[in-house]
């Protein structure tokens, strides 16, 4: 196989690029901007960041042997005696995604984007799975699904890899048809569209307005989209236009899907019909959601020709990603980490997972705000109470202002529940509870470090 690297041509052709001592230039067969890991031929791109500026370990970069330094124009000055080739642009971040989109057009991997509310990361990491029993496959690492780890995961997918399972993600409008444009996929998915960073998006038109951008750029290259018909919107708006499949559990579909049971852990037993053949998997993870993204993954695998013998080997190896629906039994109890990101979709499908184990009769919750609701964050939280009642839960502890109007709106001649204004008061609340006989949710929005009163459970297990 071809190598994939870049040459001075490939460098002269990103926007307002400038190179300085071109005659040291070498060929580029990897991209950083991480000065720690530069390996031979490595192009250093100095990025600033929240907490970083990498203009400010061009030096460390050049002494680990980089073969060329991308950095703003404004900044040349302060390298004067850097003897290294050095390429001035712009913007070094709209650079990177310049230098990945050029790389892109080099690799014959075929590419998939997958984007959606909810659910995304973890279809990532299934289709990832699968895909990996018939080919190499490279995938978006972590949560790197921005503007910068987007082109990141490109440029970190090389001629051995088959196979691109890249996430994209967003919350404000412009950033999908930024990484669309740049990863030109030949497959993508959107798993559905939600009640997610509407404080940006506005309405669930809006975030199927942005996130539509990868379907538009898929069809324009001329590749295949697969339709969740079971989300209302995408079934209504998607183009008609373009190569494409459907997946669902209801309706006519490409790919039917049927729970057909749970165990008393709350694992389902999914039935899959797809050209007229029918197949049964049990997952060995847990609830509806994870039934719904296993639907989605399974669609992919299938039109990529893995056969049902592939796929039964990968669902062996599937796991919960750490905060997310991972379910984690001890002997008194169960504890289901969901604290990695909440939005009103993926709160509800939570809490009714708490519902369908039945291992443990006690039902808990741990709630903390769902952040970037806008001016329906009141309403999303209220609503919560619903699910509440029709799952049985026993139990509600509530953290944060908008889980207050959550907590003032349960009914409490059914259900206890206590709000907590101070975090350590819930800490101190939580050593002291008895769990036992309790399957136990934790769930918020990142940035209310749910993680913790994850970490406080954890420990009475071993106390």
């Amino acid at each position: 196989m071809k190598p994939v690297k870049l040459t001075i041509e490939d460098l002269f052709d990103v926007p307002s690029a400038v190179i300085y001592g071109p005659d040291k230039l070498k060929t580029i067969k990897y991209i950083s901007i991480d000065s720690r890991k530069i390996r031979p031929n490595t192009l250093f791109i100095a990025i600033k960041g929240n907490r970083f500026d990498g203009h400010n370990f061009v030096k460390d970069a050049v002494k680990n042997g980089a073969a060329a330094i991308v950095i703003n124009k404004t900044r040349l000055n302060q390298f004067n005696n850097v003897s290294t080739p050095i390429i001035t642009v712009k913007d070094t971040k709209r650079a990177l995604g310049d230098i990945a989109k050029i790389w892109r057009k080099k690799l014959s991997t075929k590419i998939i984007g997958i984007t959606g509310s909810s659910g995304k990361t973890t279809v990532k990491e299934m289709l990832a799975q699968i895909l990996s029993e018939k080919y190499i496959v490279n995938k978006t690492e972590a949560n790197n699904n921005n503007h910068i780890g987007v082109p990141l995961t490109i440029l970190n997918t090389n001629e051995k890899h088959q196979v691109l399972v890249a996430e994209l993600g967003t919350n404000h409008f412009g950033e999908i048809p930024y990484t669309a444009n740049i990863l030109s996929p030949d497959y993508s998915l959107i798993t559905n569209i939600g009640d997610s960073h509407l404080e940006f998006l506005n309405t669930k038109n809006g975030v199927w307005k942005e996130k539509s951008f990868l379907f538009e750029e898929t069809i324009d290259n001329g590749g295949k989209v697969f339709l969740n018909y079971d989300d209302p919107i995408i079934k209504a708006k998607h183009s008609s236009e373009g190569k494409k499949t459907s997946y669902g559990f209801t309706g006519k579909v490409d790919v039917k899907g049927e729970i057909k049971t749970y165990t008393e852990e709350g694992k389902p037993l999914i039935h899959i019909t797809y050209k007229k053949k029918n197949y049964e998997f049990t997952l060995p993870i847990y609830g509806e959601q994870s039934a719904k993204n296993f639907l989605a993954a399974c669609t992919v695998a299938l039109v990529m020709g893995l056969s049902i013998e592939q796929i039964k080997s990968a669902v062996r190896k599937l796991k919960a990603s750490s905060g997310r629906l991972d379910v984690q039994r001890y002997k008194n109890f169960i504890l289901i980490d969901d604290t990695y990101n909440a939005n009103p979709d993926s709160t509800k499908a939570a809490i009714e997972l708490v519902g369908k184990i039945k291992s443990f009769r006690r039902k808990i919750l741990f709630l903390g705000d769902m952040l970037e609701l806008g001016k329906s964050s009141t309403r999303h939280h209220q609503s919560l109470n619903n699910v509440i009642i029709k799952t049985g839960i026993d139990e509600v502890y509530t953290t944060g202002s908008n889980m207050n109007h959550l907590h003032k709106t349960i009914d409490k001649k059914n259900v206890l529940t206590r709000h907590f204004t101070k975090r350590d008061v819930l800490k101190s609340y939580l050593k002291k509870m008895n769990l036992n006989d309790s399957v136990i949710l934790v769930k918020g929005s990142r940035g209310m470090r749910m993680e913790e009163f994850v970490s406080e459970i954890k420990n009475k297990s071993m106390s």
